[in-house]
């Protein structure tokens, strides 16, 4: 089964962007998954293809219409597409190593890339939307979030990272930080690589390892500790 993304935008032109490149690129070329990219403007009607209004209840900016935005929703993910639906938006949840896991063990997703004030709030309701957001600060559109949200699903789908294990491996993928990482030269700079790694004692570099994920994640994100230990 290939996972299929839908992107529904207003910018259709920036995509595929960086998912055209790298890992993603190259799986997306090798048909490992698949990408549809749609308008929002063309489920718009009337003279001037209108997408969005004002809020009501005045205020600033405009919102994304409802009857425009599920429109291109029902044309692009029709009732029984089991793919879920996801709007980036900053008052989402957060998106997380663990939720790109679910999502890479799943058919694929649609995501909608909002855009302006925000989006009416009856077709997130009537659509079953999935507000996700990348974090705590406020892009310009969706459309840089979900190829964030593409990119870390990608990369763990079967075949296309070249070594599977460095997906167990890496920052988040057990709540905690990665540890160091060092290779040639053997000096630089006049610093050294520490000697451990260069022992061939498996269990001692595991134990170093180990360590400095712990003490990493303890300085950098000690909010990760409190959800479960590090990763090894």
């Amino acid at each position: 089964m290939t996972f299929a993304a839908t992107v529904l935008t207003l910018f259709p032109g920036m995509f595929p962007g960086p998912l055209g490149v790298s890992l993603a690129g190259k799986a997306l070329a090798e048909g490992r998954w698949s990408l549809a990219v749609r308008d929002i403007r063309d489920a718009a009607t009337g003279r001037h293809r209108s997408v969005d209004d004002t809020p009501a209840g005045g205020g600033p900016g405009m919102v994304l219409r409802a009857d425009v935005l599920a429109a291109a929703i029902d044309a692009a993910s029709p009732a029984d597409d089991p793919r879920p639906r996801w709007l980036m938006s900053p008052r989402g949840v957060p998106f997380t190593q663990a939720a790109a896991r679910e999502l890479a063990a799943g058919p694929g997703v649609v995501i909608i890339a909002g855009r302006f004030e925000g989006v009416d709030e009856r077709v997130i309701a009537a659509r079953n939307l999935r507000e996700v957001s990348i974090g705590d600060y406020v892009l310009s559109g969706g459309e840089i979030a979900a190829m964030a949200v593409l990119d870390a699903t990608v990369r763990l789908l079967p075949g296309v990272m070249g070594n599977a294990e460095s997906a167990e491996s890496e920052s988040f993928a057990e709540d905690g930080l990665e540890y160091p990482h060092y290779t040639r030269p053997q000096i630089f700079e006049g610093v050294g690589i520490p000697e451990v790694l260069t022992s061939g004692d498996h269990a001692k570099v595991a134990a170093w390892r180990r360590a400095e994920a712990e003490r990493l994640t303890a300085a950098r994100r000690p909010d990760l500790l409190r959800r479960g230990p590090a990763k090894p």
